[in-house]
């Protein structure tokens, strides 16, 4: 077995030594019923236990949909609960987030999916004047790892 690497720099404080998913796992046994996760604008309040069970659904959901460990999924959104569900989703599942920028435009949007490689990407559709849903289309047949979105 390899040794893992382990450094946490010039700072006296070390690392925890766990993955974001048990590190959600530890806390939310610890302390369930504490508020986890406030969006005043999406009015959602959610506490540890709520959080750690929607993060399993989704990381459930993420490897019934094809993915698995080592992929690539984008997220393509501002600000939202969604957002730190699919990134702790992501986490627990072993599949690596590609953040991708709320302004981005089509052209920006292609790049980054095609550089990436990612096979799936979630978005909200439609933020400001930019239409999520149509870009996405555009650019689907010009991204050939783009499988889902």
């Amino acid at each position: 077995m390899t040794d893992l690497a382990y450094s946490h720099g010039t700072s006296t404080t070390p690392l925890l030594g766990e993955t974001i998913g048990d590190n959600l796992r530890r806390v939310s046994a610890s302390q369930p019923d504490a508020e986890c996760i406030v969006s005043c604008q999406q009015n959602i309040r959610m506490t540890y236990a709520e959080f750690d069970r929607a993060v399993d659904d989704l990381s459930a959901g993420l490897i019934d949909s094809g993915l698995a460990a080592g992929d690539r999924v984008g997220i393509w959104s501002p600000n939202r609960v969604e957002w730190t569900l699919l990134q702790y989703a992501a986490a627990r599942a072993g599949v690596i987030l590609v953040t991708i920028n709320p302004a981005y435009r089509t052209s920006e949007l292609e790049y980054v999916v095609g550089q990436s490689g990612c096979r799936m990407v979630v978005a909200v559709s439609s933020f400001k004047d930019s239409n999520y849903q149509v870009m996405l289309v555009e650019i689907q047949s010009s991204t050939p790892s783009l499988e889902r979105v």
